[in-house]
């Protein structure tokens, strides 16, 4: 079976509101058009994955099993509304954070691409032909370092730098749009 290309997505700023660490069902706001943005890619026939930094779990502001409980709800919540997510990768470290559990420097925690080459192997993905959307400068690189040759920064509010800019095909108002331009490729 030949590779596929996939839709990589962050999840906080892109899929839902980046609330500082969104870790409860409360807290999780779906973004206007998102949900409609990964139909579009599902109906298109894409893959669609989730690769977060979830640090808030090596900072102790919520703990695995909570995000493990949201990330099911939000799960549902998509097949609910048609979308079947293929994958949905997360880290949990961080290099200053978390004790023995969590306190890390791994390949997992954008910008580096352990989620990215995770999902590839387990998922036959074609890295060269997907497409990464992200709102940060660490999705953007971290999808580079991977092979992602397509890559698609979200305007969070969040001033945007030269060299993220750099790093992105194009910046884009939210999910919405990066639908409507990989759609029309």
């Amino acid at each position: 079976m030949a590779k596929q290309p996939a839709i990589f997505l962050d999840r906080d700023g892109v899929i839902n509101e980046d609330g500082n660490y969104v870790g409860c069902v409360d807290d999780f706001h779906f973004i206007e058009g998102s949900i409609e943005a990964m139909q579009a890619f599902k109906k298109a026939g894409w893959l669609v994955v989730v690769v977060t930094n979830q640090s808030g779990i090596a900072r102790g502001v919520f703990s695995e099993a909570d995000f493990l409980a949201l990330t099911e709800w939000m799960d549902w919540s998509l097949v609910d509304r048609g979308v079947t997510l293929d994958g949905i990768y997360y880290c949990p470290h961080h290099p200053d954070y978390g004790g023995e559990d969590y306190q890390q420097v791994c390949d997992c925690r954008k910008p580096n691409p352990g989620m990215f080459m995770q999902a590839a192997e387990e998922l036959d993905i074609d890295l060269e032909q997907s497409w990464m959307v992200g709102d940060k400068e660490s999705d953007l690189l971290a999808a580079k370092r991977a092979g992602v040759q397509h890559r698609l920064l979200v305007r969070s509010g969040e001033a945007i730098s030269s060299s993220t800019e750099e790093l992105a095909e194009q910046v884009i108002a939210n999910l919405a749009a990066a639908s409507e331009i990989i759609l029309a490729k």
